[in-house]
């Protein structure tokens, strides 16, 4: 990989504490409307949502995202403590 790919892909990223499980993610905020989000590790064992949806026999990868990690993103943004991307 380039360094310039790398700096695209990590550039900006930020740890975030997920407020209902506890589970550590690397945010992006690109706009108010667009989050990347890197795992830092085993969603399906580190998510309750995640977890839940593997232990059904579901496949994680075609989950978008667990909404209580978007929700809590964004009281993140809305509180200032996570940088929102809006420029």
């Amino acid at each position: 990989m380039t360094a310039e790919a790398t700096e695209f892909l990590t550039a900006g990223l930020q740890p975030h504490e997920c407020r209902s499980c506890g589970t550590c993610v690397l945010v992006k905020k690109n706009s108010l409307k667009h989050t990347s989000i890197q795992w830092t590790t085993d969603a399906s064992r580190s998510c309750p949502v995640f977890a839940a949806h593997a232990e059904a026999g579901g496949i994680t990868a075609l989950l978008d995202t667990c909404e209580k990690l978007a929700d809590s993103i964004d009281n993140a943004v809305r509180e200032g403590s996570l940088d929102s991307g809006a420029r």
